[in-house]
């Protein structure tokens, strides 16, 4: 039982590992390069340039976009995480019972609550 509990977080500390050396190691890697000299660094006016989608932008640096993208920005993270945190109870729900049955149905009661809210608030139209 201890060996199995081990070996499943075994993996994802392994993970946590290999995911913090890999950039670490590109960055350090990409430093030492250029103190040898072998990765060039020649900034020019058109290498200095903002680029965006393949065209020139228009405007300065600092525009300022919207509200409304942020707030699409928001509900969908609001609705993704909440898709990950029903999507683990949706898999187990016959071996949880009526308590997670019910706390579900609340979480999704309050859920509902935010998504009417924005819709009565027009958050969820574009015009």
């Amino acid at each position: 039982m201890l060996e199995d509990y081990f070996r499943q977080y075994g993996l994802i500390a392994i993970f946590v590992v290999v995911a913090f050396i890999v950039p670490t190691s590109m960055l350090v890697l990409s430093f030492m390069l250029y103190r040898l000299g072998i990765r060039p660094q020649k900034p020019t006016a058109v290498k200095q340039d903002i680029y965006e989608c393949g065209m020139r932008t228009i405007g300065g640096r600092w525009t300022q976009f919207n509200f409304r993208y942020y707030m699409y920005a928001l509900l969908f993270v609001i609705f993704d995480v909440a898709v990950i945190f029903i999507y683990p109870w949706a898999v187990r729900m016959g071996k949880l019972g009526l308590f997670a049955l019910i706390e579900m149905a609340a979480f999704i009661t309050i859920l509902g609550f935010g998504w009417i809210y924005a819709w009565r608030k027009r958050d969820l139209e574009w015009s």
